[in-house]
């Protein structure tokens, strides 16, 4: 499958808890996808500097993209 069309998967797995950080006042963006199957995102806004951040991380995005993106191996937030 191609980085693109995995890129798209993402993104679509990524628009359905969108709308739970936007009630918060944050967002969260794609950064990089590696060759390694490593996806890259930045919390922006009220979720950049939350100190459950860590548990939207691992409850909410990493659970929503690995579902709809097993092939994604790990997620890594970057600042």
């Amino acid at each position: 499958m191609s980085k693109e069309t995995l890129l798209e998967r993402i993104e679509t797995s990524l628009d359905s808890i969108r709308p739970h950080l936007q009630m918060d006042g944050g967002n969260i963006e794609v950064v990089d996808f590696t060759d390694d199957h490593i996806l890259k995102v930045k919390l922006l806004g009220a979720c950049e500097n939350c100190p459950m951040s860590f548990m939207t991380m691992k409850a909410g995005v990493e659970q929503s993209v690995k579902m709809a993106v097993p092939e994604v191996k790990s997620i890594e937030t970057v600042r």
